[in-house]
């Protein structure tokens, strides 16, 4: 059985590739997002990522159609205890920002989408800097005196607010973030790298990286001269135009062949294997996208394919 990672400072422990749930109610309907949740539990993955305002950008959504879904999956199910359940507050657009009052409103209407009485890890999702951290931390710690969040993690926040936030809950003996949910992979490292991930380490929050194929890019799928059908193609194949880009693909299709794996396990084990990664972030939809993403799980790359995929990225 694959091992599970302790999540920063936290009791929970997940698999190593977390679930991505935009898609669900996207790209991915009902049917199709109850296959993916069953294919991905039933290979070992117990940690699933969504947010309250996913896929509210879509003509006609209004937002939750994700949370919605999963909640459905969970009881017909049965199985919310066995999931570890991250959600997250800021976007939906009924509860926008991250005031106190808005927060607790949020965090109320997430519960009942999701068809239950707790969220395991509740992030932040983008930080709202009219907001006091003292504010937000208070709304946050509230949540899990009440029970309602077990956890809470922060995403798409500056370093120096990060660093207020875990300063002031240390120093009040509140609620503290035990992760960190970053932009980062092997064509985006300075989204994380630097200042930000000096700060999660120094703290001792685990980091859970969003676009860790970098919306498709990293699955290899996008070459010279190809055409991609898919809602994020136009995202993912700016990056053939790029040195880095060109480069990091000629270095996933060298180690990929020496494992005789697929080019997204590599990239996904590459971002694995970075200090304080605990679960990359990805999203399948539909369920032959899954067993490239469950694989990162099986393959440990050596320190030279490491430095070799490092330095491509550079």
């Amino acid at each position: 059985m694959t091992s599970l990672r302790k999540l920063g400072s936290s009791d929970l422990e997940v698999f190593p590739l977390s679930l991505g749930g935009n898609v669900f109610g996207w790209t991915a309907d009902e049917a199709q997002s109850f296959a993916v949740l069953d294919a991905y539990t039933a290979g070992g993955g117990n940690f699933v990522d969504t947010a309250d305002g996913y896929s509210a950008w879509i003509a006609g959504h209004t937002g939750g159609e994700s949370e919605t879904i999963i909640g459905k999956w969970f009881a017909a199910r049965g199985n919310r205890s066995d999931v570890v359940l991250a959600t997250k507050v800021s976007t939906h657009p009924e509860y926008k920002g991250l005031s106190p009052a808005n927060i607790k409103a949020a965090a109320d209407a997430s519960l009942r989408r999701l068809g239950t009485d707790y969220i395991d890890l509740y992030y932040t999702h983008f930080d709202d800097t009219s907001v006091p951290v003292e504010e937000i931390i208070g709304a946050l710690d509230e949540l899990v005196r009440a029970g309602k969040v077990r956890e809470i993690a922060a995403s798409n926040i500056s370093a120096e607010r990060l660093a207020e936030s875990v300063e002031f809950s240390d120093r009040e003996g509140l609620a503290r973030y035990v992760a960190l949910q970053p932009h980062y992979n092997l064509v985006s490292r300075d989204t994380y790298e630097g200042p930000l991930q000096e700060v999660a380490s120094r703290t001792g929050l685990a980091a859970v990286p969003y676009f860790a194929l970098a919306s498709g890019f990293l699955t290899g799928k996008y070459r010279p001269g190809t055409t991609v059908d898919s809602a994020r193609a136009e995202g993912a194949g700016k990056h053939l135009d790029t040195e880095c880009g060109i480069r990091v693909l000629a270095a996933l299709d060298e180690v990929a062949g020496a494992h005789d794996a697929e080019v997204a396990t590599v990239a996904l084990a590459w971002l694995a294997a970075r200090p304080t990664v605990a679960a990359p972030i990805a999203s399948a939809r539909t369920v032959e996208q899954l067993p490239a993403l469950l694989a990162v799980a099986d393959l440990t790359l050596t320190d030279a394919e490491v430095a070799r995929l490092t330095e491509a990225s550079a």
